[in-house]
């Protein structure tokens, strides 16, 4: 009889197992990848990140951007995109023998199969070889993450027409990469394929990129990414994507109506966000039933409709993002040993790993004023910060919103080189309820890019130093 069982190996799935074998819970997790680590680390974060650096390596040596000022001389580039590849792989496979690793050291039972839920207490286990065993348990985690969301007259197969999974394992460099959608998946390997010779068009609904972005940095970004050779159709949607000899030929209708036309490339992604990924788990059979976007309902304790089945991560609500699952595993395993854990998801923060990156935490200006909430804004340019003009990479800036009366901090977003390590520094802030005054009078290493996160809080109260 085990404590826990968890469905799903993914960035929830086996951090949950790992913590409730810490807290002394008798834990198995049911994978039916073949290795642990979920999409994030097997055809998702890690691996698009992996490709994102190295071609970021490329087309600086490539291009010479800014390179000969340095006193830095390249010549004779070239791309070897099957030891690209293999290096993707390499990091991939250590890190799914890492959490290999962090089972047997934890004592936690790890099966490879389809797990689904016989019933409250009951795992079925279905194997590769065809059988199934039952797992008797006090209490089951869903942690089966999501898949990426169809369209209708666009049919995925993986060589032409991909998902992100196919996105990261091309053969060869599309000539001509068509997104359908305009959103973080999309845009991340969009540059990917762009660095290393594409031409990339963005076909994207509504008329912005990158939603729930605040909306003059994803104005900026998309000014940005033009000007680094990306093309825009935004307020279109795509209808059918048809094979041709030479690739895919996109039908193309004006999102609001109108006339129609055609788009031809060689490879399309699409990329038009995630759905929850139930399939086969025997939800109805036991009484629980999907919400209309097909998420599970829990409630504060992440406990479903039926006492003992729990779930977390992309399976319920919330942005569907590998840190968010992971502190709801840790959450849930806590709560499952008695403890009582509590999460802010007011302060997930969200990060676009383009170049410049994007990355933010807490309200946007638009929610603000949705809210009626009066605020105060302050921005500071990296072209003012010392670091970043060492760097020769000054694109973006860090904008600060604080409460017009409390001055407590509601929302910091950046667009910039490393806004993702940036951020860090602005969530735990918040979470202790700074004010910008708290941030402002926190004294930063110089020079740092950290430095324009300090001159924004300044900026609020109007008085940033070097802008």
């Amino acid at each position: 009889m085990y404590d826990v069982v968890v469905i799903g190996g993914g960035p929830g799935g086996y951090v949950a197992a790992i913590r409730a074998a810490q807290l002394g819970l008798r834990t198995a997790c049911v994978e039916m990848r073949g290795a642990l680590g979920g999409t994030c680390l097997n055809v998702g974060c890690i691996p698009s990140k992996e490709l994102l650096h190295a071609s970021h390596l490329y087309e600086e040596a490539k291009s010479g951007k800014g390179l000969a000022r340095l006193g830095v001389k390249v010549d004779g580039v070239s791309l070897d995109l099957d030891q690209m590849m293999k290096a993707k792989g390499q990091v991939v496979t250590g890190l799914t023998k890492g959490i290999e690793f962090l089972f047997k050291k934890n004592k936690i039972d790890y099966l490879q199969g389809k797990g689904s839920i016989a019933a409250p207490g009951r795992v079925a286990v279905a194997g590769a070889d065809g059988q199934e065993q039952i797992l008797e348990t006090k209490n089951i985690v869903i942690a089966t993450g999501s898949e990426p969301m169809p369209l209708p007259g666009v049919d995925v197969d993986e060589e032409t027409v991909v998902t992100s999974t196919g996105a990261l394992s091309l053969p060869a460099v599309p000539k001509h990469l068509v997104l359908i959608g305009g959103g973080i998946v999309g845009l991340e390997m969009g540059v990917v394929w762009h660095r290393l010779g594409a031409k990339v068009s963005v076909v994207e609904f509504l008329d912005r990129i990158v939603p729930g972005v605040d909306l003059e940095i994803a104005g900026e970004m998309q000014k940005l990414l033009k000007k680094q050779g990306f093309d825009f159709r935004l307020s279109t949607k795509v209808t059918k994507a048809e094979r041709t000899t030479d690739g895919v030929r996109l039908s193309l209708e004006p999102a609001a109506g109108g006339a129609a036309e055609t788009l031809d490339c060689d490879t399309v992604l699409l990329a038009i966000g995630r759905r929850p990924f139930t399939e086969g788990l025997g939800l109805e059979a036991v009484g629980i039933a999907a919400d209309p976007r097909g998420r599970i309902p829990v409630n504060e304790r992440y406990e479903t409709a039926v006492p003992g089945i729990y779930a977390i991560g992309d399976v319920i609500a919330g942005p569907m993002l590998a840190h968010k699952a992971e502190d709801e595993g840790i959450a849930c395993a806590e709560i499952l040993a008695g403890q009582q854990p509590h999460i802010d998801y007011n302060l997930i923060p969200g990060v676009v790993y383009t170049h410049p990156e994007i990355a933010w935490v807490g309200k946007n200006e638009d929610e603000l004023k949705a809210e009626g909430r009066a605020y105060k804004v302050g921005k500071f340019p990296f072209m003012a910060n010392s670091r970043a003009r060492a760097a020769m990479d000054t694109d973006g800036f860090v904008k600060v919103l604080a409460d017009a009366a409390t001055d407590e901090v509601l929302g910091v977003h950046i667009l910039g080189s490393d806004a993702g390590h940036l951020i860090a520094e602005a969530v735990v802030a918040m979470e202790f309820k700074a004010s910008a005054e708290d941030i402002a009078r926190t004294c930063h290493a110089h020079p740092t890019l950290n430095e324009a996160v300090k001159e924004a809080a300044l900026a609020v109260d109007g008085r940033a130093i070097h802008a």
